[in-house]
């Protein structure tokens, strides 16, 4: 019989252990689980299904337009079972999602284009659950910044590495485009259970954790609500900002393949691990390095001004490109990082020190699928415009058009919320003052 989690011999071996120990292997693990579980989402994406079109549309757009549907419509129903999802129940939760996503590869496999296109739209539909419950595993701790880059920059890494593999299984095994991404599942389901396992022996925040991050609980209907009209227009500004990200970040990776083609880099998986290397580790310096930061308003400002430093280097180095002053690798890279610098964290650190600054009870999951619900539907909008709205511009032209709107729209919306949630600190600190004079 299984012994519960907080009896597991892990589970109390790292609740007497140095921090240290705790961050690393809660780190490792919450890194190497979310890639494994990439492979059963991002693999397809290095394939071009070259010369399929139905309804005038190529093959690979509807592809991306019905597993982004389904991972937008994940989001909107992740933010009520996220929120309320009790901890005894993430383990189960995980390994029915990822099940559910890699069975449907198996049948995309077998069922003929394009009645195939209905399993992209189930592969999405559960994965898009998975990441707000592995960062529930690490949410509420002092550690937390250290462990949500490592969570975060696992997506930057897998989004190479997962079309790394999948190009190898295609050049190598030569394996089928329809086959590729069920055979990259079956490769990862071992590691992806032996991962799933060690993460669920992390033990609960310790007693100061909470104390300096607050509790975090599951969030009931009422007080979802209560916290959305707390922060609303804060919240209105950054998910707008997040939507921009989002829908950026996704058109990156699932024309990856088509952009470095049109750049003149062909024949080569490792490329697209190669530029996701050094945008990992640049990203995970920057987000730990805030762990130092004690106090959760001055935490929640940096985290704001780190989100517009990347908008401004998507824009700068866009530019740069433009005008022949950067090469196609480098712009690639600089360009993932400014992205990154962005989208990171609002996937767990930004929401986690929001919580704490405000000394607010609740679950990083709600607000984080909020975001992504909206950063999802903004996916699919920008899928529907390039196809429909401007079918003869090039995947690059489109991709530096996007850069400009993302840096100067971006930097708008976040620098408004950034003086939103100073003048909430303010209105704060005021009323204390007031408290503690009467």
């Amino acid at each position: 019989m299984a012994l519960p989690a907080n009896r597991h011999p892990i589970t109390r071996w790292l609740q007497t252990a140095h921090p240290v120990w705790l961050t690393l292997y809660a780190s490792l693990t919450a890194f190497c689980l979310y890639t494994c579980v990439y492979v059963f989402r991002k693999t397809f994406s290095v394939a071009t299904f070259e010369g399929l079109e139905y309804w005038g549309i190529s093959f690979k757009v509807w592809l991306v337009t019905f597993q982004v549907i389904g991972y937008a419509a994940s989001k909107f129903i992740g933010i009520k079972i996220v929120s309320e999802l009790k901890h005894e129940k993430r383990l189960l939760g995980i390994i029915t999602l990822v099940g559910i996503a890699g069975i449907s590869w198996l049948f995309f496999a077998l069922i003929p284009a394009p009645y195939s296109l209905l399993f992209l739209l189930t592969n999405g539909l559960p994965l898009g659950m998975i990441w707000g419950i592995i960062f529930s595993y690490l949410e509420g701790r002092r550690m937390t910044e250290v462990l949500g880059a490592a969570l975060s920059v696992s997506f930057i890494f897998s989004s190479g590495f997962c079309r790394s593999t999948g190009g190898y299984i295609l050049q190598y095994w030569h394996v089928s485009e329809s086959w590729m991404p069920f055979v990259a599942g079956a490769v990862f389901v071992i590691p992806t259970g032996i991962f799933l396992f060690l993460i669920d022996k992390i033990p609960p925040p310790s007693p100061e954790d909470i104390a300096l991050r607050s509790k975090r609980m599951p969030m009931n209907k009422n007080e979802r609500m209560k916290f959305l009209f707390s922060f609303l227009p804060g919240i209105i500004l950054f998910v707008l900002s997040y939507m921009l990200l989002t829908a950026f970040r996704d058109f990156r990776d699932n024309f990856s393949a088509e952009l470095w083609e049109s750049i003149g880099y062909t024949g080569n998986p490792a490329i697209f691990t190669q530029t996701e290397i050094p945008i990992s580790l640049a990203v995970l310096l920057v987000m730990g390095s805030i762990m130092f930061i004690k106090n959760n308003h001055t935490a929640l400002l940096i985290n704001h001004l780190i989100i517009l430093s990347g908008f401004v280097l998507v824009g700068v180095s866009t530019f740069l490109f433009q005008f022949h002053n950067l090469d196609p690798f480098t712009w690639m890279v600089l360009l993932g990082l400014g992205l990154y610098l962005g989208y990171v964290p609002f996937n767990s650190i930004f929401f986690d020190r929001l919580l704490a600054a405000f000394e607010y009870v609740g679950t990083v999951g709600f607000i984080m699928y909020v975001s992504d619900a909206f950063g999802y539907a903004a996916s699919v909008g920008v899928l529907f415009y390039k196809e429909f709205g401007l079918p003869q511009i090039s995947w690059l032209n489109f991709m530096i058009h996007g850069g400009y709107i993302l840096a100067i729209i971006g930097s708008i919306l976040i620098t408004g919320s950034l003086i939103y949630f100073l003048h909430k600190q303010y209105v704060k600190q005021n009323q204390k003052q007031l408290l503690t004079a009467t």
